[in-house]
């Protein structure tokens, strides 16, 4: 069973190599290239098509569809001819299955609303409203959401676990949508993210959500051929269509992975309640991003939602680094601090809060290092 994520990481690379190439002919053709941002946003524009977000969710949701089609009896296919007749695996997928079709339908709305938005700025306002729709899909209608051990232990606190489901969500296609500043950066950040969240699926034999985490790491990584290895500069851009895209995929299968069981004193990943923060630690250095950046806003005098030149990347060139040394700096603290969440609920008390004072300490160290406090 441990073949099916590896393997349809390199589905997902694949479909993602053959679609990205496509897609910079088409946009290069109709002129569907890097666009300026909503009214006070400043960026340095590039002749470049900024449609690789389609490429990114076309090479997920093919295969999911596949998948679920055959699931549902939508396709003549019989399921067990996808995974090659594994025992048991049917009955998880048909367990998934309202999750994967609302998945489906989020990320579609979510493409949608950012190729507009790349054509057209909206006004934050606007924007926002329109993430708030798959987020509330997906917490409360699909019923994904983090916590839920909250229902019976506080007052209303189903609706406590869906509201912090829905901030998740937010939080999460906000912060992948920041850290597109630079080319490689929001991708290469998220294919660490969806890699280290695929080995604690696999570990614990979450195999449905090993196999998403897998199509999203592939996707990602057939993208950044095209994104950041070309030596002339990108030859294409995820533009908002991917980055929130990407924000909400990896949002959604954080919540709907298992990170600790209470119940199961053997369970692979640990049966500690702080379990539940290793999403938390692994996607680290995107929330610093988010927060660091919409303070020196706010310290300004600035919105927190109008782009600027003040990211942790550009933060980070101003220091004296080249903008791919920067990209090569986030990835490996992504790395890093995201590999010290991984086994969180498996260590004791002692041994977790060692691992949350250091992604603490290297988030400390980062901010003083940039001078945030002097901004």
């Amino acid at each position: 069973m441990l073949w099916l994520a590896p393997g349809l990481v390199l589905v997902g690379l694949l479909l993602s190599l053959s679609m990205t190439a496509g897609l910079i002919a088409i946009g290069t053709r109709w002129n569907m290239l890097d666009s300026p941002g909503s009214a006070g946003h400043f960026k340095a524009l590039r002749p470049v098509p900024n449609i690789g977000g389609v490429a990114i969710a076309g090479a997920f949701l093919l295969p999911l569809l596949v998948a679920m089609g055959a699931v549902s009896g939508l396709l003549p296919i019989p399921p067990e001819s996808l995974w090659g007749g594994i025992e048991g695996f049917s009955q998880r997928l048909h367990s998934g299955e309202k999750f994967g079709w609302i998945l489906i339908a989020c990320v579609v709305w979510t493409v949608v609303a950012g190729l507009i938005d790349d054509r057209r700025a909206m006004q934050p306002c606007l924007k926002l409203l329109l993430q708030i729709v798959p987020a509330v899909a997906i917490a409360w209608i699909a019923d994904v959401r983090p916590l839920t051990m909250l229902d019976s232990a506080v007052p209303m606190g189903y609706g406590v676990s869906v509201f912090l489901g829905v901030v998740w969500l937010l939080v999460l296609i906000n912060a992948m949508n920041y850290m597109d500043n630079m080319d490689g950066l929001s991708a290469g950040v998220g294919a660490i993210a969806a890699l280290l969240l695929m080995g604690v699926a696999l570990v614990s034999k979450q195999w449905f959500i090993a196999g998403l985490f897998g199509l999203l790491t592939g996707s990602l990584v057939g993208f950044l051929v095209f994104n950041f290895f070309p030596r002339g500069g990108a030859r294409i851009f995820m533009g908002d269509a991917g980055s929130q895209t990407l924000g909400l995929l990896l949002g959604a299968l954080a919540i709907r992975c298992t990170y600790t069981d209470p119940a199961d004193a053997h369970y692979a990943m640990g049966s500690h309640w702080y379990g539940v923060a290793t999403p938390v630690i692994v996607l680290a250095i995107p929330l610093y991003d988010l927060v660091a950046t919409s303070v020196v806003r706010v310290k300004q005098g600035m919105s927190p939602f109008v782009g600027d030149q003040q990211h942790f990347s550009h933060r980070l060139v101003q220091r004296g680094f080249t903008k791919r040394g920067a990209v090569y700096v986030i990835w490996a603290m992504a790395a890093v601090i995201g590999i010290g969440g991984v086994s969180l609920g498996s260590l004791a008390p002692w041994q977790a809060l060692l691992v949350c004072c250091q992604t603490l300490l290297a988030l400390g160290v980062l901010a003083a290092v940039e001078g945030i406090h002097k901004r």
